[in-house]
C-alpha cells in the first residue's frame, strides 16, 4: 500500500504533528536525504512525501491509497474536476491539527466590506477552483458561463497582491491573521474551515482489497493514537451513593469502569477524560465526595 504525506506545506509544528502521528501509530521508517519515498519497517506500506496540493490527485486518480493533507486541498481538487465528474477522494479521519480558515480578505482602508462587493473585481489566490466556485455562486453564474470576477493565480505571498496593485481582494489560508493584518488586510468572508485530514481512495474499497484491509488497520491505529493524545485516564474512589453524580462528570468515551472496593459502599472509578477539561473535572469530583483522584497519561489506545 502507498500512503502519501505532505512534505512541502507541513513545516515546523505541522510537520512535527504529522511525524508524531506516524510514530505513535507504530510506523517506523527511515527517509534518505533528498528522497521522497520511505519504506515502513515490517509492513508493505510505502510513504511518499509530496506537495500538499498534489496528494488528492495521487489518491483520487493514481495508485496511492491514503494520504495526509489539508481539507482545503481536497476541496480544491474536487472543485477542479470537470463538471459532473465524481471525486474518488474520501475524507477518512479528521487529524485535529493545522486548523485555519480559507478567507476572503480585502484592504481594511477599502470600501469592500462583504464578499459580494468584490464581484466584477480582481481576486488573487492559490485556490483558483474553490474561489471560482465561490464567486460563481455569488454572481449566480452557471459553470461554463463567463464570470465578471477575474480570478488570478499566484503560488505564494498572496497577501501582498493588493498592496502591489494586482488585486482588489484575495482568498488565502489564515491561521492567526497576523500576516494579513501586517499587510493591511481584514476578513470579509470565509470560504471554508480547514484542518489536516487523513484521506483515502474510494478505488481501494473494491480494486485493491488487500490494501483496503491495511488501510482499516492503519486507520484504527491513528484513531487510537489521536484519542490517547486528547484524553487522560482519571481514577478516583467515591461513595456508591454519589456514583451517579460522578458518572455525569466523567462519563468516559463509552462508559466509566466501576469496581467495588473492600470498604462497604465505596467504589473505584476509571474513566477517559478530555485532557484540557481535567482541572474542572477534578474540582467537580471533589465537590461530590470523590477522593484519591489520580490523573494518568495514556500512551496509546484502541478507543
Amino acid at each position: 500500500m502507498r500512503a502519501a504525506i505532505s512534505s512541502l506545506s507541513l513545516r515546523g509544528r505541522l510537520q512535527v504533528e504529522t511525524l508524531d502521528i506516524l510514530g505513535g501509530s507504530g510506523l517506523k521508517f527511515h527517509r534518505e536525504p533528498r528522497s521522497d519515498i520511505a519504506l515502513v519497517d515490517g509492513t508493505n506500506i510505502a510513504l511518499i512525501f509530496l506537495p500538499a496540493a498534489d496528494i488528492p490527485t495521487f489518491v483520487g486518480e493514481g495508485t496511492v491509497d491514503m494520504g495526509i493533507t489539508g481539507r482545503d486541498q481536497v476541496a480544491e481538487h474536487d472543485a477542479s474536476l470537470p463538471d459532473g465528474e465524481a471525486s474518488n477522494v474520501e475524507e477518512y479521519l479528521d487529524l485535529e491539527f493545522g486548523g485555519c480558515k480559507l478567507q476572503v480578505q480585502a484592504p481594511v482602508n477599502s470600501t469592500y466590506k462583504k464578499p459580494e462587493e468584490l464581484v466584477g473585481r480582481t481576486v488573487v489566490t492559490s485556490f483558483t477552483a474553490i474561489t471560482e466556485a465561490y464567486f460563481r455562486k455569488l454572481e449566480g453564474v452557471a459553470p461554463g458561463e463567463k464570470m465578471s470576477t477575474h480570478i488570478k493565480y499566484v503560488g505564494g505571498s498572496v497577501e501582498t497582491a493588493c498592496n502591489l496593485g494586482v488585486a482588489d481582494g484575495i482568498v488565502d489560508l489564515v491561521e492567526s491573521g497576523t500576516t494579513m493584518r501586517l499587510a493591511g488586510l481584514g476578513p470579509i468572508g470565509t470560504v471554508l474551515s480547514t484542518t489536516a485530514v487523513l484521506i483515502k481512495s474510494r478505488q481501494a474499497d473494491m480494486a485493491r482489497k488487500d490494501n483496503f484491509d491495511v488501510l482499516e488497520w492503519l486507520g484504527a491505529r491513528i484513531r487510537g493514537y489521536l484519542a490517547a493524545k486528547k484524553h487522560v485516564l482519571c481514577q478516583y474512589n467515591i461513595p456508591r451513593a454519589q456514583l451517579s453524580k460522578a458518572c455525569v462528570i466523567t462519563p468516559g468515551k463509552r462508559a466509566p469502569t466501576i469496581t467495588a472496593l473492600e470498604e462497604e459502599n465505596w467504589v473505584a472509578v476509571s474513566s477517559m477524560v478530555v485532557k484540557k477539561e481535567i482541572p474542572r473535572v477534578m474540582d467537580e469530583l471533589t465537590a461530590v465526595g470523590a477522593t484519591d483522584i489520580l490523573v494518568l497519561d495514556i500512551i496509546n489506545s484502541r478507543a
